[in-house]
């Protein structure tokens, strides 16, 4: 029997693949706990169609992060960090705070998780942070840090 899989199967397949099963696997664990349907010629169609419309949406959301991290190379936000005499500063700057000036600043919601330090940023000046937008792009925002006495 073939089934179209719904969800991962672990030892099976994976989501979307047509595997060939026995026909008392498929029948009563796959198709009734409702982790695949039979693989007929309607089911097969909805799949191609699912198929084609998910690459639509993947591609289309990378053309949009490729045009964003574009945008972002001109873009800039502005810190403040508590600094001492000589410029010494207390303290670091977070992704949390990143993200958040990005809010205020640029109107850019990105999440903390994506912005990429290469190192704890500890000094007065800008430094160039990475930021995954994609599993494909990776854009730069300029973060200039200022400090306040």
């Amino acid at each position: 029997m073939e089934i179209i899989l719904l969800e991962d199967v672990k030892s099976v397949g994976k989501k979307g693949d047509k595997v060939k099963v026995s026909d008392s696997y498929g029948r009563n664990c796959l198709i009734k706990k409702k982790l695949g349907v039979e693989a007929t010629a309607a089911n097969l169609n909805d799949l191609k169609l699912k198929k084609a419309n998910d690459d639509k949406i993947a591609k289309e959301q990378l053309d949009a992060a490729k045009k964003l991290a574009e945008e972002m190379k001109e873009m800039s936000v502005v810190l403040h960090m508590k600094s001492g005499e000589g410029g010494k500063t207390f303290g670091t700057i977070s992704t949390k705070e990143i993200a958040k000036a990005a809010k205020e600043q640029l109107g850019l919601d990105i999440d903390k998780k994506k912005i990429v330090l290469d190192e704890a940023i500890k000094t007065l000046g800008t430094h160039i942070v990475s930021i995954r937008l994609h599993k494909d792009v990776t854009a730069k925002l300029s973060v200039k840090v200022e400090g306040d006495k």
